[in-house]
């Protein structure tokens, strides 16, 4: 590619040019760059690049060194104390690099999660929800920007809890309205301003014929381009006023190069001008300086300027302006709004004595006090009219037209809808929002986990099973050792006959058998009766008991955890599990609904595979939310809903449960004619009403306390107790294996030692002597041996032999006197 590049300039360099435009790529820029600066030619770039550009390169792109700055001082603004950077390349690491040195190891973390090639970047964004990290940072590149932002609503980090930075220049370019009342905070920034007189004049009088609607969809660099394309022009007519020549015809030998190339890039330099992206003035050094950034923010309307920088100071903020009343209105008291509501607990309800009760005093709710709290704030009338078929409203494609609550919204039928309404981009395009009232996502509605039925060996179950194997293998092993040491070990040789002086054979107490049961005495805590008497031999069983000691402490402590923790069985913990079961437990949603169209219009795969079950399995689809509740509670059958809905049910069915966390990020909100005039004043009320507590408040109430609500108590759902693994009591085989090999060294020294003073004192050969107690030793045969006293006199003539008995002592026979005969 670079080859093919390099004599594509050539050829352009053979024809005649004066300079060279791009390229965008950061490895072929280096090398057109190089060879520009051969040929003296002005090379004009507009990309991002972190390489120190040579003097004759010309970067219509902010300078690498300058842009940091403004993320650097929106999270000083912002006062983020700690917060997660998501990149897919290094280049995201240099430009973020004022962030980075802001790190501290007292103060100020920042986690670094690569984002990897795509497409798929749920694993990471998953793992960015599980840490709990609100305030996030993105730098990706664009052309995975929009999907990786599709990805994380999915997850659930792009909700009113979150803070997000966005460092593409392009923001403004993307469909961000699937996220504008999802309540996330997303802020970026933005060199082309769509608002600014002069660009939109620009745009009109020369880009018009582009194919795009407006300014705001038109991408950074292609804008610099045309700035780039403009400047040029000006410097070029500025060399021909004041040099004689013209472009010259160049071979890439390394040798010819333009006379005028540097004179024309010191014009370009020079030259400012007003262009598509602002003013255009360079630095000496051929980089971009004193440009100016607009700090924009997502807002319910779109994006939305709340601040300009300029590379020279700090960001000038934008103050908010107090939402003015229309129609010069100074509240809403002469108004009435109908409102229109759909029975479904515990939205909008009708009271236990609606029969006689009349007007909105026959119903009662969640969305029903939001209503009326909002009345109350805003000091208008309503009236409550009930939609009759529950329908919130779909597009009918035969008629053309919108159906149900929706419908009679756009026709001017009411003013307002609450209930359920979930805020899409496809209802947004026919009717108007408020903010969120509640915030929710999609999840399963399944039994309660039960209690798994007690194991007839619950008591193996402190320790896996590795664990098992090598504590029973310590203690063959170390009753080997202890057999092995107390044969060599001349001290366990002792005198059976404590009487007899010089005894002719000595015994052992050291039986394989009297190893093996003073090792499980031991570890059972018992006596075996075996006293260890040499040194070797009592720091053996010192080893063995300190291991035993610990062992037994952690088997009892975990068995007490065992015995007092209940195990839960668990079939389903996600949505995955229950996509991977493959129908074993059938699963389906409300037909034609909110949840079943997102899991139609979904393109992860774990989701597309849960809708061709269900399309394909019809019979698992419900005709309510109700039914679906039902099912899941007679069957084995999973109900997929609404978090809110879910957590309502079971606060009152106490056999039911949600399952996993929720699959995506939405919010239910009011809705209204497209163009209502009192929506700005509706949006600031909601949020009064959540900054002050109050939807807390009325939320606790209808789904903790009324109608049933807090019948089901909070039992602990339970947890299995954590088996021993060999990486939790490893160190205490280590300590065990220590002191059986000091044991081994010690005990081959007491043998050597205690041998070699025999030696010396009989004066006798010592390698004859540790010869023969090494072929006793491992012959193995029986518990007594000769003593050497003995080995040694049965090798020599015994004079005295028949004469003294072998005891070294005369016996003296005693006979008693005969009775006297009668």
């Amino acid at each position: 590619m670079i080859l093919a590049l390099g004599a594509r300039v050539c050829t352009l360099a053979g024809q005649g040019v004066a300079a060279i435009f791009g390229p965008e790529d950061s490895v072929s820029s280096i090398h057109v760059q190089s060879m520009c600066d051969t040929m003296d030619l002005p090379n004009l770039v507009a990309r991002w690049d972190s390489n120190l550009l040579r003097m004759k390169a010309i970067n219509f792109y902010p300078h690498s060194e300058t842009l940091p700055l403004i993320y650097l001082y929106l999270v000083t603004e912002f006062k983020w104390e700690k917060f997660t950077i998501l990149y897919d390349s290094t280049e995201g690491l240099i430009r973020l690099n004022r962030l980075l040195q802001r790190w501290d190891t007292k103060g100020y973390p920042v986690t670094l999660r690569f984002l990897g090639e795509g497409p798929d970047y749920r694993g990471i964004l998953k793992q960015v929800r599980n840490s709990g990290e609100e305030n996030i940072i993105i730098d990706c590149y664009y052309s995975a920007l929009e999907e990786i932002l599709k990805q994380s609503q999915q997850v659930g980090i792009l909700s009113e809890r979150h803070k997000v930075i966005i460092t593409s220049l392009d923001l403004q370019t993307l469909d961000l309205d699937p996220y504008s009342h999802s309540g996330v905070n997303i802020t970026g920034v933005r060199l082309l301003d769509p608002e600014d007189p002069d660009s939109v004049l620009i745009f009109n009088d020369y880009l018009a014929d582009m194919g795009l609607e407006d300014l705001s969809k038109m991408r950074t660099e292609w804008a610099l381009i045309y700035d780039a394309v403009q400047l040029f022009s000006r410097a070029f007519t500025q060399l021909e006023e004041a040099v004689e020549g013209d472009v010259k015809e160049l071979a890439c030998d390394g040798i010819d190069n333009w006379d005028h190339g540097a004179s024309l890039g010191n014009f370009i330099r020079a030259t400012e001008m007003k262009g598509l992206t602002g003013l255009i003035k360079f630095h000496t050094n051929g980089f971009r300086s004193d440009f100016k950034l607009n700090v924009v923010r997502l807002t319910t309307d779109g994006l939305k300027t709340i601040g300009n920088w300029n590379s020279t100071g700090k960001i000038e903020w934008i103050p908010e302006p107090p939402p003015a009343l229309p129609n010069g209105l100074i509240d809403l008291a002469n108004q009435t709004f109908t409102v229109l509501i759909s029975l479904l607990d515990p939205f909008n309800m009708l009271t236990e004595s609606a029969a006689t009760k009349s007007g909105n005093d026959r119903y009662e709710g969640f969305a029903i006090d939001i209503i009326h709290e909002l009345s109350e704030i805003l000091h208008f009338n309503y009236t409550l009219v009930e939609q009759l078929d529950k329908a919130t409203g779909g597009y009918d494609e035969k008629t053309g037209k919108w159906t149900g609550m929706l419908g009679k919204i756009i026709d001017g039928e009411a003013d307002l809808a609450i209930t359920d309404l979930t805020i899409t981009s496809e209802r947004e395009k026919v009717v108007d929002f408020t903010m969120p009232f509640m915030h929710l996502g999609i999840s399963i509605l399944y039994k309660k986990p039960k209690k798994a039925p007690p194991s007839l060996f619950s008591f193996l179950s402190p320790f896996s099973g590795a664990v098992w194997i090598a504590l029973f293998g310590a203690l063959f092993f170390t009753s080997l050792i202890a057999f092995i040491i107390g044969r060599i070990c001349s001290p366990e040789w002792n005198n059976p006959y404590p009487c007899v002086e010089n005894p002719t054979e000595l015994e052992n107490q050291w039986t394989f058998s009297n190893c093996l049961w003073f090792t499980i005495g031991s570890i059972m805590q018992q006596g075996s009766e075996v006293a260890p008497i040499a040194i070797s031999t009592r720091m053996l069983a010192t080893a063995w008991w300190f291991f035993c000691m610990l062992m037994t402490a952690s088997y009892t402590a975990n068995l007490a955890a065992f015995l007092t923790v209940e195990t839960i069985v668990r079939p389903i913990k996600s949505a995955e599990d229950l996509a991977a079961l493959n129908g074993e437990i059938p699963y389906g949603a409300k037909k034609n609904g909110a949840t079943y169209k997102f899991f139609q219009g979904s393109n992860y795969s774990t989701y597309a595979t849960m809708y061709k079950y269900m399309s394909e399995h019809p019979e698992v689809l419900t005709e309510s939310n109700d039914a679906g509740r039902d099912r899941a509670l007679n069957e084995d059958y999973a109900f997929l809903m609404e978090s809110s809905s879910i957590e309502y049910i079971s606060q009152r069915y106490c056999d039911l449960t949600q399952i996993g966390g929720e699959l995506d990020n939405k919010g239910y909100g009011i809705a209204m004619r497209k163009n209502f005039p009192y929506r700005n004043l509706l949006n600031t009320a909601v949020l009064q009403l959540q900054e002050s507590g109050i939807l807390s408040e009325l939320k606790k109430k209808w789904w903790n306390e009324k109608r049933g609500g807090g019948g089901c108590s909070d039992e602990s759902q339970g947890s299995a107790a954590t088996e021993l693994t060999l990486d939790n009591v490893g160190g205490v085989f280590l300590v065990l294996v220590v002191g059986v090999s000091i044991t081994l060294l010690i005990s081959a020294a007491d043998m050597v030692s205690d041998v070699w003073g025999y030696a010396r004192k009989e004066n006798l050969p010592f390698k004859e002597e540790l010869k023969k107690e090494l072929a006793f030793f491992i012959k193995c045969r029986g518990t007594v041996k000769p003593s050497r006293s003995a080995r040694r006199s049965s090798s020599q003539p015994d004079s005295s032999r028949g004469d003294t008995p072998p005891y070294g002592f005369v016996p003296t026979v005693i006979t008693s006197p005969h009775p006297e005969e009668p």
